[in-house]
Parts: C-alpha cells; sequence; structure tokens
C-alpha cells in the first residue's frame, strides 16, 4: 500500500507544492500558530531522504570529482551572482527581495532532484554525493554568500542560519546515511521505502506552513508580487539551463548530464523558505516561498527536456552508424 501510495505522490509532484502554497495563504488563520514544527517536520524530510545514501557512495565519487567540483561553482558561485545581478537590476534598491533572491539561489540542492534523477535514469550514486556534499557545505557556503553579496545592507544572524541547517539538513543526512551504511542497505528496503510517501506529504505541510507565514504578502496580488514571481522564474529556468550547459562543456555522458541538470537547477527550497521566515523578515520570504510555486513543474518540463534531447540524438547517432555501414 505504502509503495503505491509513494508511486502515486511521484506523479503528483508537480502539483504538491503549488497546491500548498495557496492551501497556506488560504488557510493561514489556522496555520500560523503550528509554525514551530517547521523544522523538525523538515528535519525528518531530510532523514527519510537520507536513507537512500551511503558514505561509501562518496570515495566513488572523489575519483572523479570533476562534476562535483561543476555543481559546486554552479550552486554557490554562478547562479547566486546571477540572482543577485538580476534582483539588483530589476528590482534596484528593494534589498529585501534581493535578498530573498540570492538565498532561493545560495541554498543547497534539492533532495527531491534525487526523485527526478531516478525517474529519468541518471547517475544516482553521483547524485546522492551531490547532495550530501552540498549538504554538508551549506552552513558554511549559504551564510558566506549572503554575507559576501548582501554585505551589511540587512542584519543577518549567521550563527543562526548555521545552526538551522545543521539542525535541518546536516544532522539528519548524517544519521540516515549512517543507518544505511551500519545496516549494509537493508534499512532502505524497508525504513526508507516506509518512510518516502510520508516525506512527501510532510513536504506539502512544509510548503503549506511556509506559505501561511508570509500569507500576508501573498494575499495581494499587485505588480511587485507578479514582478517577483517573473523574475524568479525566470532566474529557476536559466538554473537548468546552465546546469545543462555546463554538464555539455565538460563532455559529460548521459547519465552525469541529467544529474548536473536536476542538481544544478532544483533546490531545497523547503529549507530556504524555513531559514528566511525564521531568521529574516517576511518580505525576503516572498521570493524563495513563490520559487516553490513551480519548481516541480519546472523539473518536469527539465526531464521532459533532457528525454526529447537524448532520445533524438540516439536516433541521429543510430541514423549515422547505419549510414557508415552502407558506405563501406
Amino acid at each position: 500500500m505504502l509503495l503505491k501510495l509513494n508511486k502515486q505522490l511521484e506523479k503528483i509532484m508537480p502539483l504538491i507544492t503549488p497546491t500548498s502554497v495557496v492551501l497556506g495563504v488560504l488557510l493561514s488563520g489556522y496555520l500560523t500558530d503550528f509554525s514551530f514544527l517547521i523544522p523538525w517536520i523538515f528535519a525528518f524530510i531530510t532523514f527519510a531522504g537520507s536513507l537512500n545514501s551511503n558514505f561509501k557512495s562518496l570515495t566513488d565519487v572523489v575519483r572523479h570529482p570533476l562534476p562535483i567540483l561543476v555543481l559546486i561553482v554552479i550552486l554557490h558561485m554562478l547562479m547566486p551572482i546571477w540572482a543577485w545581478g538580476v534582483g539588483h537590476i530589476t528590482f534596484k534598491e528593494d534589498i529585501l527581495t534581493i535578498t530573498g533572491i540570492v538565498l532561493g539561489m545560495s541554498i543547497p540542492t534539492g533532495v527531491a532532484s534525487f526523485i527526478w534523477v531516478s525517474i529519468y535514469k541518471g547517475n544516482i550514486p553521483l547524485t546522492l554525493s551531490f547532495i550530501l556534499i552540498d549538504t554538508i557545505l551549506s552552513p558554511l557556503v549559504v551564510p558566506y554568500c549572503l554575507s559576501l553579496l548582501i554585505g551589511q545592507k540587512i542584519e543577518m544572524d549567521f550563527f543562526g542560519i548555521m545552526q538551522g541547517l545543521v539542525g535541518m539538513i546536516v544532522v539528519p543526512s548524517l544519521l540516515g546515511m549512517a543507518l544505511n551504511q551500519l545496516s549494509k542497505g537493508k534499512v532502505t528496503m524497508k525504513l526508507g521505502t516506509s518512510l518516502a510517501p510520508f516525506s512527501k506529504i510532510f513536504l506539502g505541510i512544509v510548503v503549506m506552513l511556509n506559505g501561511a507565514i508570509v500569507a500576508p504578502y501573498l494575499k495581494d496580488i499587485n505588480l511587485k508580487l507578479v514582478s517577483i514571481t517573473v523574475v524568479v522564474f525566470f532566474i529557476a529556468v536559466t538554473g537548468y539551463l546552465f546546469s545543462f550547459l555546463m554538464g555539455k562543456l565538460i563532455r559529460s555522458d548521459r547519465d552525469t548530464v541529467v544529474s548536473l541538470t536536476f542538481s544544478g537547477g532544483m533546490r531545497n527550497i523547503s529549507a530556504g523558505a524555513v531559514i528566511a521566515v525564521t531568521y529574516f523578515s517576511p518580505a525576503v520570504a516572498v521570493p524563495v516561498v513563490v520559487g516553490m510555486l513551480f519548481q516541480q513543474v519546472l523539473a518536469s518540463f527539465a526531464g521532459y527536456f533532457l528525454a526529447h534531447y537524448f532520445n533524438k540524438k540516439s536516433i541521429y547517432s543510430k541514423l549515422q552508424g547505419i549510414n557508415q555501414n552502407e558506405g563501406i
């Protein structure tokens, strides 16, 4: 029953987050009192997601570190700087909105990228390593990106942000991986399978609670909110595009390009929203929460593009091979 439920939830992943945001806004009066549960629920989601990985996969990836290095450059150098530039062009002196846009592009890669990489037959061990390494680095990298690009223009609780990332992401990830390692993968077959559908349901709950907190900023649909949505959507699309092009630039194989595209395009946006809501004013959280509306939808379009691109390329290669044989 849980397996069937998990498969059904995977099919509607593009709808879960935007629906949850809308429900959070509509039911904000009832949900805001439960916001204290957000970090705990998110820690559970991270723990459940990390049960599929172990420390052995890291040693395999370290032997070929180029894709890891490329991803770190995309996630924590290229995209934050790109977001900062686009933010300043479009919103000028609105430092809170710019901070939210930069934060949305500074947070670590999304755990949900593993689901999409699995669906489109990418390099799963590499993706799990992406998630683990970026997760471990996030308490240092995220505050540093914000400090470097935003500086002293806005008050930031750097220690609090680091503490939040460690509690919500790093510790649960290490616990999940340690369980997998010690049980030699048996825990994934039992506990991981059982928890998978609940982690997706809880993801919707976290998004709903975050939507409730920033509801006052989302209920009033005005020109600024529309502008934020358009800009965040544009930056998110370029994240997938840059990641795909970088994968092709380093001449990676198909599986690695798929992993890079999803890992570089997706973000742990729920964690970003928790950080924004907890340590910044609600105005900073708006661009991050808006990103939840279409992250899964964009992932589905990225998957369609990758499948079409590589299928077309495969057909072309086969035709080329037939022509060469006929020439012989």
